[in-house]
């Protein structure tokens, strides 16, 4: 059975995105402090990379929490993630 685990601390969600080849990013065409994403491949016409400074002015300012799981049921990495209020 895999765990899922919650941070609010910088450097550890970039720490777990850069060690899966992801980016940083927000959909397109969304409000100034918009929705966030993690870009894990090729570009996706619907994000818009931005840098690690505005992902977590963004990130603070909507008061999020990460959610994510690191490895698979397998032992592998694990991708799985999700933004999600801190209350």
């Amino acid at each position: 059975m895999t765990q899922a685990e919650t941070t609010r601390d910088h450097e550890e969600i970039r720490r777990w995105v850069e060690a899966r080849k992801g980016r940083p990013s927000r959909i397109k065409g969304a409000a100034e402090d918009g929705i966030l994403r993690i870009d894990f491949g090729d570009r996706d016409e619907h994000l818009e990379p931005i840098s690690w400074e505005e992902f977590f002015r963004i990130f603070d300012h909507n008061r999020l929490s990460f959610l994510y799981q690191d490895k698979t049921a397998e032992g592998g990495l694990s991708r799985f993630n999700k933004f999600v209020d801190r209350t």
